[in-house]
């Protein structure tokens, strides 16, 4: 099954609460965090929504 790596790479300073929520429920904390999750649409979908915070880079596992 296919995995994504996420990483925190934009600052969650002056974001609104969603997305600051969205970020935390991914498991990312600080800055250049990363965390290894499945892919599945209910990720993707959170991803989506923080977009513009995080990279994402795809491992085949």
């Amino acid at each position: 099954m296919a995995k994504l790596k996420i990483t925190l790479t934009r600052s969650l300073i002056g974001r609104p609460e969603t997305q600051r929520k969205t970020v935390k429920s991914l498991g990312l904390g600080k800055l250049h965090s990363s965390n290894v999750l499945p892919d599945n649409e209910a990720m993707r979908g959170q991803i989506h929504k923080v977009r513009h915070l995080v990279t994402v880079e795809e491992n085949e596992d």
